[in-house]
């Protein structure tokens, strides 16, 4: 089981999260952040700083954003585990389900 970041983070990006994570298991693409599920321990420590919301226990995702936990894992796919955020730094891709949201800041 992991923690998964939903759509009020998409084209937001606070980095709270980031910034209170233990593991530095949160990656950032260019519209949203990603938790990866190996990496992640759930210590739920990301989710009460969230500003908007966005993360949720993986079996507590709203029925409406269930294509964020299909995102979250996929984005993973090709990077593999990277062994923390901070030293990958951002990655130059979204998830494709993300990538073809309309914009949030319009």
């Amino acid at each position: 089981m992991t923690y998964i970041i939903s759509q009020p983070c998409v084209d937001l990006k606070d980095r709270a999260c980031v910034e209170e994570c233990p593991v530095d298991c949160i990656y950032e693409g260019p519209r949203m952040l990603y938790i990866h599920p190996d990496e992640c321990v759930d210590c739920g420590a990301c989710e009460p700083v969230c500003p908007v919301e966005a993360i949720f226990f993986e079996d507590d995702v709203p029925d409406e954003w269930q294509g964020f936990q299909t995102a979250n894992a996929e984005f993973f796919d090709e990077l593999g585990s990277p062994g923390g955020a901070g030293r990958l730094g951002a990655v130059g891709k979204d998830h494709p389900f993300v990538a073809a949201l309309p914009s949030q800041t319009e």
